[in-house]
């Protein structure tokens, strides 16, 4: 296994802590297995969504949570007490996982399941406080805001 030293990132950085520690444990992960097989994508300027196939799990079966940045999907089968002579057990019935680490100000707006396919929507809402603000030159400490001027304090 690669091991990347952070150390001089934290010498010269500083709040970054969260990153590093996401980069290291992105290459400390454990690699899976590739179950179940997902897609993400750019839905629109700040906008996004998360297909995750689940075939074969109904919604009491599925739990999506969001804590600290992080977007878990579970999926748990209910136990079937059906015995069952499988020639052939093709069809994947195990638990899953999955986890994505969200950016700063992501936040999920909905999830739909349709078709076997779970489909998660994201949306990043960057607070006014965080925008741009553009200073005018000139006549005295003004800021101007999406386009309209504020006394600055």
């Amino acid at each position: 296994m690669n091991a990347i030293d952070f150390s001089p990132l934290y010498r010269s950085t500083i709040g970054f802590d969260r990153l590093a520690n996401m980069l290291d444990g992105a290459l400390q992960q454990n690699h899976s297995t590739g179950y179940p097989p997902y897609n993400i994508e750019s839905t629109g300027e700040n906008h996004y969504s998360i297909t995750v196939a689940v075939a074969g799990f109904s919604e009491g079966e599925l739990d999506i949570t969001t804590e600290q940045g992080v977007l878990s999907i579970r999926g748990k089968k209910a136990d079937d007490k059906t015995e069952r002579n499988y020639l052939h057990q093709g069809i994947a019935t195990r638990g899953f996982e999955r986890k994505f680490q969200l950016a700063d100000h992501v936040e999920v707006t909905g999830a739909e399941l349709v078709n076997g396919l779970l489909t998660i929507t994201l949306a990043k809402e960057v607070p006014e406080a965080m925008k741009p603000k553009r200073i005018a030159i000139g006549g005295g400490n003004n800021l101007e805001h999406k386009g309209t001027v504020v006394e600055a304090a």
